[in-house]
């Protein structure tokens, strides 16, 4: 519960929660060796490191026990990105309180290919089970932005009026992915009533200027594991057309490595 709450006051500042985002151990341990107070984790990075597809494809006993070995890891809290839930939130809740996650990532439609918002009254009172049963801090996502769902001039206002009833429901932090533009932005920070987390990507303000806009915690997603996949395409390409080793420069010495793992002494 200790690194719970010390994630949960993150969200209060006095500067912006920025939240790499890991898909396994190393890349965890290379985010938290960087100094990040706390680490995330992304549904879509570990589901294809377990040869899955993104979008609830992921068997929920698997994604769990992915997380909490990452958890295990590192001596920061660490959130889970854990989906609409895996047909039982509540249940992948308790899982993740009982396996030392000190967040989670609860987003509002039934996988990403369906388009299908949940039932605003269902989501709230999920929200509110697991605010009952377990202390995680709770990401309460709305996917209207990030999906494009509905009529484009009524976005805003419907992101609004479900990030606000989760927020009342018992959500710690609110959770627009898809908003893209400062304006935008600044408007949700405004009409919110709790922390706003964004997800970063190309074009996006740089972080100053989100943390000015008053955003409170920024998400890469799977930002990084699509850039370490694409590193691998190009060693990839480099080996079997030149037969050429240049993707070594710069690579992480063996020792090094080596002592990410290595027990605390």
């Amino acid at each position: 519960m200790i690194k719970t709450e010390q994630f949960r006051q993150l969200h209060q500042g006095p500067r912006i929660l920025m939240l790499p985002n890991a898909w396994d151990v190393a890349s965890a341990r290379i985010f938290e060796e960087a100094g990040f107070p706390a680490v995330g984790t992304s549904s879509a990075g570990v589901a294809n490191m377990l040869g899955y597809a993104d979008g609830e494809r992921t068997p929920g006993e698997e994604m769990i026990a992915m997380v909490a070995r990452i958890a295990r890891a590192l001596r920061v809290p660490v959130t889970a990105d854990v989906e609409a839930g895996y047909g039982d939130p509540v249940g992948t809740a308790e899982a993740l309180a009982a396996s030392g996650l000190a967040g989670m990532n609860l987003e509002d439609t039934r996988g990403h290919d369906s388009g299908a918002l949940v039932d605003m009254t269902e989501q709230v009172r999920l929200i509110e089970q697991i605010r009952k049963k377990t202390g995680l801090v709770i990401n309460a996502r709305c996917d209207i932005f990030l999906a494009g769902i509905g009529d484009p001039a009524t976005r805003l206002e419907r992101t609004v009026e479900r990030l606000n009833a989760y927020r009342q429901a018992g959500a710690d932090c609110l959770f627009a992915p898809g908003v893209r533009d400062a304006e935008t932005i600044g408007r949700l920070v405004s009409a919110v009533r709790g922390p706003l987390n964004v997800l970063v990507g190309p074009g996006m303000p740089p972080v100053a200027e989100l943390e000015r806009l008053g955003v409170r915690r920024v998400s890469v997603g799977s930002g990084p594991m699509r850039a370490a996949m694409g590193l691998t395409q190009r060693i990839a390409k480099e080996l079997r057309d030149q037969g050429t080793y240049s993707w070594l420069e710069g690579t992480m010495p063996y020792a090094d490595a080596n002592r990410l793992f290595e027990p605390p002494s």
